[in-house]
């Protein structure tokens, strides 16, 4: 008696999770058709080949972007989607090319230095062969050691990047305890908060960079390389694109070159570097476009309301931006192909948008909220607001999809729970109330807008990213076909249901922040 007392407690606990499990209607057949046309005619690799190879790198304001923009537009229109367009999302400042890069040590011997330039600085003016001094700045008041001796000079600092050894492999995928940690996390805890004194030590450390580019420049120093990046890779970053002047020529060199010209120098030994840098600035067009393509819904009620997906489609220079974020983007358009070529009628509108200007701080995702949804410094929201049900995006490489982050809204755990089930033989089943950061949804949370990013596998996406080693050679094709097949069913039963997501309270004005937070 005892024994049946006790299941019949815990009957009486579990009965609400399993009715509300059982509840959120699944598919299965819808299912079984996404998942047949995703892994047998899927156009993965074709996307990736055409958003990678075919267009080169994708710097805001480039001519690479805007042969991006027209790329995607075109291949949006082949898979089926109406209402195809580029809309701007506001202006970014200058545009940049660089059109040629030349790098080598020619004293004490040559060796070609593996470099590529910083976004937004200046060229060469031709062919420059000049000697390197070492300069060590700290704080303001190291600047009066380097008056009067650096004109014409190629500068560079003397801390050499530490490079430890790597005892693990560089590919990993994320283990069942991994999945229980993301899961079981608590919300507080789940990443590091920054607080005032990082973010004071950090404008300190910028305002410092600034003040030395403006120092070189007028002294007269020829160019300047910053260690960025090891293994033969190189870190991409840039200048400010908006200054009226550009910055001096500035070569980014990875850290191995970087060091053997710092130890030569210590041991008094002259280093002297010819390079040829062409970078061309480019002022017609200061406007930065997203990219939007739509199913319409089919529902007289519901047609009006929307779900999106979306992931950005510029990325660093160095590379083809491959896994950050190329790969997101065609995983999106790979999941409304297939929802458009097995005839799916949503009752909702399917839109994607693919993001301009992420990298410089969701520019592109922040403008296009704002002119739809809400504003965010008052929180006054807009009609559109109203009728937007989810917001899904890839941006964390193209290792396969393990789950997805709830941003603390508890209320979707049944409903993410059971549309995950038919996707549990495909490693995806984690549902984790935490937040995670760092791109575009953001922007959709920052005015109470329901925006997701899903758990991925982190494959060697650490290495990779913003790096000239992002290119087609690291995207993990078989896993994005599982990425897309996910999000298109995702999509599906979001459009498709009777009521919109539920959404968290509305957040108060003064919670805006940085790049979303």
């Amino acid at each position: 008696m005892k024994t049946i007392r006790h299941f019949g407690f815990l009957l009486l606990f579990l009965l609400p999770l399993l009715v509300s499990a059982q509840t959120e209607p699944i598919d299965l057949e819808m299912i079984h058709k996404i998942k047949q046309e995703g892994l047998r005619n899927s156009m993965i690799e074709d996307l990736s080949f055409w958003m990678t190879d075919a267009l080169g790198s994708r710097l805001p304001g480039s001519t690479g972007m805007k042969r991006a923009t027209e790329m995607a537009k075109q291949k949006m229109e082949e898979i089926g989607l109406t209402n195809v367009a580029l809309e701007s999302w506001g202006e970014f400042g200058k545009g940049w090319d660089n059109t040629r890069c030349y790098i080598a040590m020619i004293a004490p011997y040559y060796v070609p230095l593996i470099a590529t330039p910083k976004a937004w600085t200046a060229g060469t003016d031709g062919l420059l062969k000049s000697k390197v001094v070492l300069v060590d700045i700290q704080d303001e008041d190291d600047f009066e050691a380097y008056k009067g001796k650096l004109q014409g000079k190629i500068v560079t600092s003397s801390i050499v990047t530490e490079i430890p050894p790597e005892f693990e492999p560089l590919a990993r995928r994320l283990t069942d305890e991994d999945l229980e940690r993301i899961s079981s996390l608590a919300v507080q805890g789940d990443r590091r908060r920054f607080n005032e004194a990082d973010f004071a030590r950090y404008r300190q450390m910028r305002q410092l960079r600034n003040q030395m580019s403006t120092f070189f420049k007028e002294e007269g120093a020829a160019a300047i390389l910053t260690p960025s990046g090891s293994f033969g890779t190189i870190r991409s970053s840039g200048a400010s694109a908006s200054a009226e002047e550009p910055a001096i020529t500035e070569m980014l060199i990875t850290a191995e070159h970087h060091g053997r010209i710092v130890r030569l120098l210590q041991h008094d030994i002259p280093v002297e570097v010819e390079m040829e840098v062409t970078n061309v600035f480019l002022d017609e067009d200061l406007n930065d476009y997203n990219v939007i393509g739509e199913i319409p819904g089919t529902d007289k009620n519901l047609k009006d309301q929307v779900v999106m997906v979306g992931g950005h489609l510029d990325c660093w220079h160095g590379g083809t931006g491959a896994n950050d974020n190329a790969s997101g983007c065609i995983v999106m358009m790979e999941a409304l192909r297939i929802l458009n070529a097995i005839g799916v009628k949503p009752r909702r509108t399917i839109r994607i948008a693919l993001w301009g200007a992420e990298e410089q701080g969701l520019l592109g995702s922040r403008g296009y909220v704002s002119k739809h949804f809400a504003d965010r410094s008052s929180m006054e929201t807009k009609p559109e607001h109203a009728k937007l049900s989810a917001y899904y995006n890839i941006d964390n490489g193209s290792g396969k999809v393990r789950g997805i982050y709830m941003q603390e809204n508890d209320m979707l755990r049944p409903i993410f729970e059971a549309w995950l089930t038919p996707f549990e033989d495909m490693g995806a089943s984690t549902v984790t109330n935490r937040n995670t950061s760092g791109t575009d949804h953001l922007s959709f949370n920052a005015v109470g807008l329901p925006g997701f990013q899903f758990i991925q596998d982190p494959i060697n996406y650490g290495r990779g990213y913003h790096t000239n080693m992002d290119t087609y050679e690291r995207l993990m094709l078989d896993d994005m076909k599982q990425t897309a097949i996910i999000v298109a069913s995702f999509v599906y039963h979001t459009a498709m249901r009777d009521e919109l997501l539920p959404r968290k309270p509305m957040p108060e004005p003064q919670q805006m922040g940085g790049r979303g937070f």
